[in-house]
């Protein structure tokens, strides 16, 4: 009895042993089932919580995250140098990554912007913590900048541009340019003197109308910057009602970056100086110095590279004089030799030239002109010499600078044909424009911008003039007049429609 009883008890524990050992294996087997299950990502996308559902938290975040800072950096405007006018013109300048005059847009995430739906380069985005990189369509697109004008070097037009202080008319002038002649720059002339007439004291007036509108119209600018005022001439210089240099380089410069810094981005050339070779240009009590020239295009080249790289500096274009006593006038010949030896190949992004054509065609070289028995004006045919000829006077400023062994181009700050056909007199010394018809005006400024493209040394060219007969009132007298594209009772010259044939603004 005793002995069936123990065996009895010794069996119900063997059971209920079994049968916990049983529970615990079908737990421990449910649990691991479970873990598998879960590790493998079978669980549904949808859940909230889950290892899979946190890669897609870290995209979210990153999607929302500031565009990474390289976009930033490509983007930045250059470093900016001291002037007077840094202080007070802060808000504007923190505003410009429109170092070309273009504003480049946001690179904002998830804009479609860039990438393969536009052809446009993408950047990989900033990593998250914890991942190598993000996924690659996560990647944040970076908008492709518009070439700054330092970096477009195809042959490109543009027209010589009289502002006006009425915004309205400027307006028409601006439409003229965009619309109608379909070309994409304009120069303009600044006179310093009238700009500044006292240290630190400022006229923006028309700069003020002229510049932004420029912008609106997506027009480039090129502003010809000459005559110092008074106070920043030569002391003892007796010649101050005639346009001189400044007694020190730097007063230029400095006036050059003030004005850079008031319009960020709405400057893409500046021509130092004008015509330096005549005395009339450069009343100088040290003459006709070409060293001296250069001192001042190399502190207006640093000072405007240090404001805006990208904005195109063009050397001083010489006047075609025929002139050559050292006193009234070097002949431009002698003067390019003269500034080519001062250093002036390495401080110039380009080499300005003038040619306002005579009474022959832009494709004539000085010793083949023939003989044109109704010409009035016979300086061309009788009195042969190369500053007659567009063709020669062109191609001898190229073949000098090839010869120093510079690949610099040429920039033709100023070119055109005059006409009477329609005024009622002439200006006096421009009888040879009596000789131009209205015709060959449109047909020699045709052939000269067909043969400055073929060339291939001639970057950048402006037409001399567009409004100087309006703004005038026509007066025959004024010798901008007869190259004015604007014609007497607001006719256009037939030269509009030959130029407009180009249309420079689609290329």
């Amino acid at each position: 009895m005793t002995h069936t009883s123990a065996a009895l008890a010794r069996q119900r524990q063997i059971r209920g042993f079994v049968l916990v050992w049983l529970g615990i294996t079908l737990v421990m087997g449910a649990l691991t089932f479970a873990g598998i299950y879960y590790a493998t990502g079978l669980v549904g996308e949808d859940e909230e919580i889950g290892v899979a559902a946190l890669p897609n938290a870290d995209v979210e975040e990153l999607a929302a995250a500031p565009a990474p800072e390289v976009a930033e950096v490509a983007l930045a405007a250059p470093p900016r140098a001291e002037s007077p006018a840094a202080e007070e013109e802060t808000a504007p300048l923190q505003a410009a990554p429109e170092v070309s005059g273009e504003t480049a847009p946001s690179a904002a995430v998830g804009e479609g912007q860039g990438g393969a739906a536009t052809g446009q380069p993408a950047i990989a985005a900033a990593p998250v913590p914890g991942r190598e990189s993000a996924p690659a369509q996560f990647a944040t697109p970076v908008p492709t900048p518009t070439p700054r004008p330092i970096e477009a070097t195809g042959f490109q037009l543009g027209i010589q541009v009289q502002p006006n202080s009425d915004p309205e008319i400027h307006k028409l002038w601006m439409g003229e340019v965009r619309d109608k002649l379909k070309l994409g720059w304009i120069k303009q002339q600044v006179r310093w003197e009238d700009v500044e007439p006292q240290p630190g004291v400022y006229n923006w007036g028309e700069l003020d109308i002229s510049l932004p509108l420029a912008k609106e119209y997506g027009i480039k600018v090129m502003l010809s910057i000459v005559t110092a005022p008074d106070w920043a001439r030569e002391p003892g210089n007796q010649r101050l009602d005639e346009v001189g240099p400044p007694a020190d380089p730097q007063t230029y410069a400095n006036f050059i970056t003030t004005l850079l810094y008031r319009y960020p981005g709405m400057v893409h050339a500046i021509e130092v100086w004008n015509e330096m070779n005549i005395d009339r240009e450069w009343a100088s009590i040290y003459g006709l110095n070409a060293q001296n020239y250069v001192k001042l295009l190399r502190t207006a080249y640093n000072a405007i590279k240090a404001v805006d790289p990208g904005i195109i500096v063009i050397s001083g274009a010489l006047s075609p004089t025929g002139w050559n006593d050292g006193v009234r006038a070097y002949d431009d010949f002698v003067y390019m030799d003269m500034l080519i030896q001062a250093g002036m190949l390495e401080t110039a992004d380009c080499v300005g030239a003038h040619h306002n054509g005579y009474n022959i065609g832009p494709n004539v070289p000085w010793n083949q002109v023939p003989n044109d028995p109704r010409a009035t004006f016979r300086g061309p045919f009788d009195n042969p010499h190369h500053s007659w000829s567009f063709y020669s006077t062109l191609n001898g400023y190229a073949q000098r600078i090839q010869q120093a062994g510079s690949n610099k181009k040429l920039c033709i700050t100023e070119f055109g044909w005059p006409t009477t056909e329609d005024l009622n007199g002439y200006p006096r010394g421009f009888e040879f424009a009596n000789d131009n018809t209205l015709a060959e005006q449109a047909q020699f400024l045709g052939e000269a911008i067909e043969a400055m493209e073929s060339w291939g040394f001639v970057w950048l060219a402006w037409i001399w003039n567009l409004n100087y007969g309006p703004q005038a009132g026509w007066d025959a007298t004024n010798d901008n007049v007869p190259y004015s594209l604007i014609r007497p009772e607001w006719r256009q010259a037939p030269a509009y429609e030959v130029i407009a044939s180009y249309n420079f603004r689609e290329r």
